[in-house]
């Protein structure tokens, strides 16, 4: 089969379009046939190892797992003997960036507890797209957040993978959305239902005296003092990416940061939740959040999608077609 192989870390330069052996399912697995996975910053970072402690996860001097790709979407075209949920056939879509990754080539095994049938509204494209993105903004929003109706939250970076989501499932939970983006994405983020948007090109949302019970992070490099004017004082900050400068301090010292019946502030990492991807499935049949798609590109064209997204302008997601 055909895949995006990386053998060494570096620019999307080192990506190589190679043949490579076909995987054979175990029994507790199913081989899908991909047709379409998308890009997440998690990626980018495996790719480029530009935040060092990807290295210590993912192989010091090289990486470990040569096939990148977190989200799939695609049709079962096996299934080991322990399989019951699935049938050669069906259309399915999934996460695969606790499983060692594998979604840029043309097939993969998975246990069949990652994958869920893919939405029937929605092509293989949109499917593709959201996996890893939406269930980052659900985890962030639902259990480090604790989101509430009625509350004022805020989402930074929201025109990007995680925060088009955020925007949607937030307003979904009933809270008072406000999104922070760059000129040209305002429509974008108004499209999205956020009840506010501020450009960030012309007003500085730490700066102008409004206050959040609850923000999200996607992106940025703000450092945690901004974030304190921005927040209520009893407000909690999620951090789900962005600059080290922005999130290590979070990651290494939230405790030490928040305050005690005050301000808090928090790293999102992933936890495995089966019902996490049965829920996005549901949100997307039922037109509560849809994938946002910027750009599309082949499996041969990967290198040039990853320079795209590498430049961080990218509205929502970058997605790439396995099959033709």
């Amino acid at each position: 089969m055909k895949a995006i192989v990386s053998t060494r870390y570096g620019t999307p330069d080192v990506l190589e379009l190679k043949e490579v052996e076909k995987p054979t399912p175990r029994d507790n697995e199913v081989l899908v046939k991909i047709h379409a996975t998308s890009i997440n910053a998690a990626d980018w970072h495996l790719l480029t190892a530009d935040i060092f402690l990807v290295r210590l996860a993912a192989g010091m001097l090289k990486p470990k797992n040569t096939i990148l790709g977190c989200d799939i979407a695609g049709t079962v075209e096996a299934v080991g003997r322990d399989i019951t949920q699935f049938k050669p056939g069906d259309a399915v879509f999934g996460e695969v960036f606790r499983h060692h990754y594998g979604g840029f080539a043309e097939y993969i095994a998975v246990p069949e507890q990652i994958l869920a049938l893919k939405p029937a509204n929605l092509t293989f494209e949109a499917a593709a797209a959201a996996p890893l993105a939406a269930i980052t903004a659900l985890q962030g929003l639902r259990d480090l957040g604790q989101i509430q109706a009625g509350q004022k939250v805020l989402i930074n970076g929201a025109s990007g993978g995680v925060g088009t989501f955020a925007v949607q499932i937030a307003k979904h939970y009933g809270a008072e959305v406000t999104a922070v983006c760059s000129t040209r994405n305002v429509d974008l983020a108004r499209a999205l239902g956020a009840c506010h948007v501020i450009d960030y090109t012309r007003e500085d949302f730490t700066r102008n005296g409004l206050q959040y019970d609850l923000i999200l992070a996607a992106n940025g490099n703000l450092p945690v003092s901004a974030y304190r004017r921005a927040l209520t004082p009893t407000g909690l900050c999620v951090m789900t990416g962005g600059s080290p400068s922005q999130t290590f301090p979070v990651m290494f010292l939230g405790p030490v940061l928040s305050k005690k019946d005050g301000q808090r502030f928090s790293m999102l990492t992933l936890k495995p939740n089966l019902k996490d991807l049965p829920l996005i499935k549901e949100l997307l049949e039922a037109g509560k959040i849809a994938s946002v798609i910027d750009r599309r590109y082949s499996l041969a064209e990967a290198p040039d999608a990853f320079r795209y997204f590498g430049e961080g302008h990218a509205k929502g997601k970058v997605v790439i077609n396995v099959a033709p």
